[in-house]
């Protein structure tokens, strides 16, 4: 590993300060999970380490009184999974959560971090894509928002420019009879990356038998995680029956452009798209009905 400096802001401001001073050669800790590991194998070089864990507001997990959820980029997983709060509202994140790595590197990795690192597979993007989660982002020329869905731009990058970091994620407030789920592939039981990851999220109607509003987010299945928009747009107003969830996950499967690869084909990677709709689908519509 490159030596480097560490800085431990305390504000925003001076955290963009130091990413824009070191024009590219500063890099965000979170966790650390993934970069100590990239600087380590030399995958990434850094003059400086800026330590974001000292800003309150990157910290910082609250709902709001209208029923927002506010998720800091530095917030590690297992505070998401804990809080009643989240767990009781927000079901596809907090299964994304419990299964990224361990409960040890849970304990450290940040959905924000997992966010920013940007991988087709990572766990907890298409859960957020599907609660319809938004980026709060800082930088030199002041803050903007960007849809998550819209975050990941190729392998391992997204939409940051120079100088800017993400402050925090925010979710809408959740509307009576709605619930997520997550669920992802895997050729282990744990600790493994997804062959495909899926995040499903509805609103039913009064009687609770119809998809009144619906949002699939994919994973592990193109160069980013995906929303799937025809699906989503299809399933306002279909009955919640497995037939239905079967249909969307056809309607799904054609937005896949999977690669082949040690953790399976691109064809089988297709099929399990339809099959984890389905099964997404079919939890969600049972938590929001519950």
């Amino acid at each position: 590993m490159k030596d480097f400096d560490y800085a431990a802001p305390t504000t925003i401001d001076d955290a963009v300060g130091l990413l824009a001073k070191h024009n590219g050669r500063a890099k965000l800790l979170a966790g650390g999970t993934d970069l100590i590991v990239q600087l380590r194998e030399f995958f990434r070089e850094a003059d400086v380490v800026v330590d974001v864990k000292k800003i309150a507001e990157v910290m910082d997990l609250r709902v709001e009184a209208d029923g927002r959820l506010w998720i800091g980029a530095g917030v590690p997983c297992y505070r998401i999974y804990r809080d009643e709060r989240v767990a009781n509202s927000r079901g596809g994140l907090v299964d994304a959560a419990r299964i990224i790595g361990g409960w040890q590197i849970q304990s450290r990795a940040s959905i924000g971090g997992n966010l920013c690192n940007s991988s087709p597979a990572a766990d907890s993007i298409p859960a957020l894509i599907a609660e319809r989660a938004v980026c709060h982002v800082a930088g030199p020329g002041g803050r903007r928002t960007v849809a998550v869905d819209e975050f990941c731009t190729a392998p391992g990058k997204n939409v940051l420019a120079a100088g800017e970091m993400l402050v925090g994620i925010e979710h809408p407030a959740t509307a009576a009879k709605s619930a997520s789920a997550y669920e992802r592939f895997i050729p282990r039981n744990e600790m493994d990356i997804a062959v495909v990851g899926l995040g499903s999220w509805v609103r039913l109607d009064p009687t609770g038998k119809t998809i009144a509003e619906a949002r699939i987010g994919l994973g592990a299945v193109a160069p980013t995680p995906l929303f799937a928009a025809e699906a989503s747009q299809w399933l306002s107003g279909k009955p919640a029956t497995e037939e239905t969830f079967a249909q969307a996950g056809e309607l799904a499967k054609k937005i896949a452009k999977p690669i082949s690869d040690m953790r399976g084909p691109a064809d089988y990677r297709v099929h399990l798209v339809g099959v984890l709709v389905r099964r997404t689908l079919a939890t969600a519509v049972s938590r929001a009905a519950s």
